[in-house]
């Protein structure tokens, strides 16, 4: 990725080894500033990236955060900040994509590098959302809001540090738990996966397999990893955010969250060029149809059926209702779990809607189960701890004579149990 500026290197004393090492790799033009001078610059020069050159708290506290407040407070396209540490140091300010200050300093321009790609796709889907409502496309908005709400971690590990870990990642973001890498693998393919901690308790061997795993999916190539010690030296071209840390929960927690932040958003930005690319028929919060797209599409299908009438209706619906974190993450999991020929969506009740196409009552009902059944296993009600999540499912197949209302009405109306 290009890393065209241009861009701001903040230090009270001159950069030169880490602006050459910019310059080579691309970086044109680099300016530098001091902290008293960095707000200033920062509106001046419109960066597309800042990076802080020297480890530990900032030499003016107040000019660190009016710039923290700029950035984040910015229109537009949003701009990376990477931010050099070292030790038990915490990241000059808050936001900041944090790199070893103790490693080669590719380590930060790879990362630098990565958070690009993420500028840069932002950039094509606020280009591309203005042009859509040029034609008057009708679109939902880009999602706004703190993209953390939106994430979620994955802890592997089972010696003493994992309870620590898990509660520190809890409190400021949604995170699963796995006491085995066989476990981990499972939550990776069946979630939305924004960081992942490989704490301790598993042999160097296992956490090789596991990251060897991850560095050769392209799907986990800019997903933050965190390992608890040593991490082999050849995963570190692969996996650009991975980091070896020591054992302090907070430090690591602090690290960490703006990567699973910036993950999170590259996530929410890639369902939105989705639902560009398919003339606004995807929701961009949850990848399903939208529920007019749904309607449409459901009386197309009904009115194609023709003879054979291989056409099957379901409606999930939750013991209690979901709160709204959980009802977003249980429509996310669905997008990955019905098949290329069906289409759902999320409706107004938080009721998951799928049609099973080319698919009679007995095959819906093999399908529905699964998908309840995957449902229940892996989801969790956020308010209600670690309560399984219950899936009653009402299926209903097309008849001779049906419309959409009366095919409908069976659904609601009828109750067939497919998980509990």
């Amino acid at each position: 990725m290009s890393l065209q500026g241009p861009m701001i290197v903040i230090a009270e004393s001159p950069a030169t080894d880490l602006v050459d090492a910019l310059v080579a790799a691309g970086a044109f033009p680099v300016v530098e500033a001091n902290w008293a001078d960095a707000a200033t610059a920062f509106i001046s020069v419109k960066p597309t990236a800042v990076v802080i050159a020297e480890p530990g708290a900032p030499s003016n506290e107040p000019a660190a955060r009016e710039l923290a407040r700029q950035i984040a407070t910015a229109s537009g396209i949003i701009v990376p900040v990477i931010a050099r540490v070292l030790g038990d140091q915490e990241a000059a300010i808050p936001i900041a994509l944090a790199a070893d200050a103790g490693l080669p300093v590719e380590r930060l321009i790879a990362r630098l590098q990565s958070a690009m790609r993420v500028r840069a796709l932002h950039a094509t889907v606020l280009r591309r959302i203005e042009t859509f409502a040029s034609h008057d496309g009708r679109l939902p908005p880009l999602p706004i809001g703190d993209a953390l709400d939106d994430a979620t971690v994955l802890i592997a590990g089972r010696g003493p540090l994992y309870p620590k870990l898990s509660v520190a990642m809890g409190e400021r973001v949604k995170m699963v738990g796995a006491l085995s890498v066989e476990t981990a693998a499972k939550h990776l393919n069946a979630r939305d996966i924004d960081g992942i901690v490989v704490g301790d308790g598993f042999s160097p061997r296992m956490v090789e397999a596991f990251l060897t795993v991850l560095a050769l999916d392209a799907r986990f190539r800019d997903i933050p990893v965190a390992v608890i010690g040593e991490t082999p030296p050849k995963f570190v071209d692969a996996l650009p955010h991975i980091d070896h840390v020591d054992g302090d929960p907070a430090r690591l927690v602090a690290r960490m969250v703006p990567l699973v932040r910036m993950h999170a958003f590259e996530a929410r930005l890639k369902r939105m060029l989705k639902t560009l690319d398919a003339d606004g028929m995807f929701d961009p919060e949850t990848g399903l149809h939208t529920r007019d797209t749904f309607w449409r599409e459901l009386g197309n299908a009904v009115a194609d059926a023709g003879d054979d009438m291989a056409l099957s209706l379901a409606r999930f619906s939750f013991d209690g209702g979901l709160d709204a974190r959980s009802g977003m993450d249980t429509a996310r999991l669905l997008t990955r779990l019905i098949r290329n020929i069906d289409f759902a969506c999320r409706d107004d009740d938080g009721a998951l809607l799928i049609v099973f196409t080319q698919t009679d009552l007995r095959s819906a009902h093999v399908v529905a189960r699964r998908i309840a059944g995957l449902i229940k296993n892996i989801m969790l009600i956020n308010q209600r701890g670690r309560d399984t999540l219950a899936a009653h499912v009402t299926l209903a197949t097309l008849k001779a004579g049906d419309t959409i209302d009366s095919l409908l009405a069976r659904v609601m109306d009828s109750r067939v149990v497919a998980a509990e």
